[in-house]
């Protein structure tokens, strides 16, 4: 008998040794990333916004609050059943021959979730671009909605500028950079982030890391700047090693913002102050919970946030093609067009695939989620 229970122990041994090496083998994978270090670790302990071996936010902000802790959420997540998660129906969208557009033509294009392709005096941008069917690093996880997987890194013509906002799965999406690469010129992105970048092949030239409140000139009259977020960062436990960001792209006919993922905050305020208003602005309005109600925005709070950028147009982002919290699919549309009514802004609802035309004030778009039956 003691033999026998002596062999079981020894196979039960055997079995979780090989499933730690497995997982340690697994995680090696490019698509894991890596950690700053070296010199560019030691840039990232200038910044102002870095302390006690982390970047922080500008005002304290907590992953969880008294309402929830990780292994609260972890629980609801494994165990919760989601209302309505997915729409019952393809998502419509609109497929648009990115590579005959005329670039001259200012146009932003929502790619679903919170990518973008934008047209501005003459450049190309990709924003957070994730193509995969899914935005997690295991398969079958996170996956997109039906109909909203239909662009490919060969749809899009030259990049000029690859904008990343941080380094979660869902913004940073391996298998799309990588198809992405021979297409880009330049990638802009928050401090550390580029540590990925370069694991993944990318030359350190082609690499632009910027701390908030920094950004580079584009020839004679156009500028991108990063800006503060109110989020966190992170590919797999350790957190807050790389930056987060916003993004404003200014040329002389128009200025955008794109909040990243953020929680509401006096950073609004304080960068529509600053810029004298926005002419279009996308915001994060998906994704919230009251566990986490710190570093994503409700839609209501995306409404006001819009007010505080002094936005002449808003789009809402971090929607249309993941479930990462527990609200219904199309309960971000829904709370948004109503906070939305009788705001001095005009709240736009393209397709994906769509394109918004930004000279064209008149241009409208359907209330689309509605159709979704």
């Amino acid at each position: 008998m003691k033999r026998r229970l002596g062999k079981m122990f020894l196979v039960l041994v055997a079995i979780l040794a090989g499933l730690v090496i497995g997982v340690g083998v697994y995680l090696q994978h490019p698509k894991f990333g890596q950690l700053p270090k070296g010199e560019r670790l030691g840039k990232i302990k200038l910044s102002p916004h870095y302390a006690e071996g982390e970047f922080n936010n500008l005002d304290p902000s907590p992953l969880f609050t008294e309402k929830g802790n990780a292994l609260a959420a972890a629980f609801k997540y494994l165990f919760t059943r989601k209302e309505r998660p997915a729409p019952p129906s393809p998502i419509p969208t609109v497929k648009t021959n990115f590579l005959n557009l005329d670039k001259t033509e200012d146009l932003v294009v929502w790619l679903g979730h919170s990518s973008y392709y934008i047209q501005l005096g003459g450049q190309r941008f990709l924003l957070d671009p994730v193509f995969s069917p899914n935005a997690a690093p295991v398969p079958l996880v996170n996956e997109a909605f039906a109909g909203t997987n239909i662009h490919t890194a060969e749809d899009f013509p030259e990049i000029d500028y690859l904008l990343i906002s941080h380094d979660h799965w869902d913004h940073l999406d391996y298998p799309t950079v990588k198809a992405l690469k021979p297409r880009i010129r330049k990638v802009i992105c928050p401090l550390g982030v580029g540590a990925h970048f370069e694991r993944w092949g990318w030359a350190a030239s082609a690499i632009d890391e910027k701390d908030w409140n920094t950004g580079l000139r584009i020839g004679d009259d156009m500028s991108i700047h990063v800006l503060p977020a109110r989020h966190f960062s992170g590919r797999l436990l350790t957190r807050n090693q790389s930056l987060w960001a916003s993004f404003a792209l200014v040329s002389p006919k128009h200025r955008l913002f794109f909040s990243g993922d953020s929680g509401y905050g006096r950073h609004f305020a304080e960068m529509g102050l600053k810029w004298g208003g926005f002419d279009y602005v996308f915001l994060d309005s998906g994704q919230y919970n009251d566990q986490w109600p710190l570093v994503h925005m409700t839609p209501e709070e995306s409404a006001k946030a819009a007010e505080d950028l002094k936005a002449g147009a808003v789009i809402p982002a971090h929607v249309g093609r993941f479930s990462i919290a527990y609200h219904s699919w199309d309960e971000p549309f829904q709370r948004f067009s109503a906070a939305a009514q009788g705001k001095p802004y005009r709240f736009l609802t393209p397709k994906i695939g769509e394109p918004v035309n930004l000279d064209d004030p008149r241009q409208r778009f359907s209330r689309w989620w509605e159709s979704i039956l």
